[in-house]
């Protein structure tokens, strides 16, 4: 059985994935699953580590098709972090017990070099014990170099899709594929642990351009890797377009478990969003990372990449308790970490 093979082996051709995509079955993706828990506790046993997300703003200069704070989105009620409270929200997850802090947003022209490198080295001078990871989408090798340099830990930029056509049904003209790719190439040169990631079921998607994101991770062996299903949102091109799936979702997190055993795999916010039992799910699937929200409460349901989005409750940071019952209550134990990936 492939299954059997890509756990062995830890690759299969394009047509091998394709394979294994158009042969879904509920069966077949329990079985996956079963096989990615216990690569997964060969690895990190049952840890789950927690990062706190600080979502720093909503502007963007893109107009990406499906995103909901795309710059033609007249609708969206901008808003931008200071500084200071970026720095509240670090200090207030660091008594929670976060060993990792995720920044992340649009590309605000706002966040030049300066002002990030600025709000980097505060942090890592603050925060010695704790992993910094930014998400801020395309910048030049300068900058990320700068952003390294002052103690930026990791970069996730979700690379969207491994077809370069499909790419530009999500994306403007302006945007390239060729330069999605060009700065995840330059992010690993520079010694970020780096992540990409896709959404499951977005508009044009097929099995194939599926099997190509398997075999893009496969070959580009990321340290991180997000993988969480495509929501509509009301004010985009794809309002009406109807949203992933949660199972095919976890089935790739199986998939992607099973051919990189030690990837730091979130259990995504969208997950959760599409199904209330979604995070477990996916932990269950082989995930072993969840990002409760440290964003200040009043800007949470400002940042809004897709309708609905799970903003306040037992997803937030704060509810800390609530977050280590519901990990524990599905089998698995929360730590208190940095977090970094592991050798197999």
């Amino acid at each position: 059985m492939l299954i059997d093979r890509l756990e062995q082996t830890r690759r299969l051709t394009f047509e091998e994935y394709l394979q294994l995509l158009t042969g879904f079955t509920p069966q077949l993706a329990e079985y996956a699953a079963d096989k990615a828990l216990r690569v997964r506790e060969a690895v990190y046993q049952r840890d789950v580590y927690v990062r706190g997300l600080i979502e720093v703003s909503n502007y963007c200069k893109n107009d990406c098709l499906y995103c909901g704070i795309r710059r033609s989105n007249k609708s969206c009620d901008r808003y931008r972090l200071s500084k200071e409270d970026i720095l509240f929200c670090c200090k207030e997850g660091y008594e929670l017990g976060m060993r990792t802090f995720v920044l992340q947003g649009g590309e605000d022209p706002y966040f030049t070099d300066q002002v990030l490198v600025d709000i980097v080295s505060t942090i890592r001078k603050e925060y010695p014990d704790c992993a910094i990871t930014l998400s801020l989408g395309e910048r030049s090798r300068d900058s990320y170099e700068a952003l390294f340099a002052a103690g930026a830990n990791r970069y996730l930029l979700r690379h969207e899709t491994a077809d370069e056509k499909h790419y530009g049904v999500l994306h403007p003209k302006e945007m390239s594929f060729s330069n999605r790719m060009k700065c995840l190439k330059e992010l690993k040169e520079i010694g970020f642990q780096t992540g990409c990631g896709l959404m499951v079921g977005s508009p044009g998607q097929t099995m194939e351009t599926l099997a190509e994101d398997l075999f893009f991770i496969q070959e580009f062996q990321p340290q991180m890797c997000g993988v969480g299903p495509f929501i509509p949102h009301r004010d985009t091109p794809f309002r009406d377009s109807p949203a992933g799936s949660g199972e095919l979702t976890c089935y790739l997190l199986s998939l992607v478990r099973l051919m990189h055993p030690t990837v730091l795999l979130p259990a995504t916010t969208a997950l959760g969003t599409l199904d209330k039992d979604g995070r477990e799910k996916g932990l269950r699937a082989g995930a072993n990372v969840v990002m409760p929200n440290l964003s200040p409460m009043a800007v949470r349901k400002k940042y809004e990449l897709y309708n609905d989005k799970i903003s306040t409750g037992e997803e937030s940071a704060q509810s800390v308790k609530a977050i280590r019952k519901r990990i524990h209550d599905c089998g698995f134990d929360m730590v208190i970490a940095r977090g970094d990936i592991l050798e197999a």
